[in-house]
């Protein structure tokens, strides 16, 4: 690796310590919006309790987030943006037998 490849890493490693310690403020930030669980399921024709064995959630979770009690997070948000662009893939993975 180039030595100023190198330092620029470094460099924004050092940014990235001060942002998270709260000593300076970030250049921007991406902002990915809760996907719409609602419309995801009911595109797949499933029922609550369907679309919960599918994901590998409760029927509740699914609940809470179709009523906006809640919001996915992490790899779940993940999942659902997946699901919601190619459902053939998600079954496919997660449902192979």
């Amino acid at each position: 690796m180039k030595e100023e490849m190198f330092a620029e890493m470094v460099e924004s490693i050092k940014q990235a310590g001060l942002i998270r310690r709260g000593a300076k403020r970030a250049a921007r930030r991406t902002v990915i919006g809760a996907p719409d669980v609602r419309q995801i399921r009911g595109s797949l024709g499933l029922s609550q309790e369907q679309f919960a064995l599918l994901i590998g959630v409760s029927p509740r979770t699914v609940q809470n987030w179709e009523q906006k009690r809640r919001e996915p997070e992490g790899a779940a948000k993940a999942l659902l943006m997946v699901t919601a662009r190619n459902p053939r893939v998600v079954l496919e993975a997660l449902h192979a037998t």
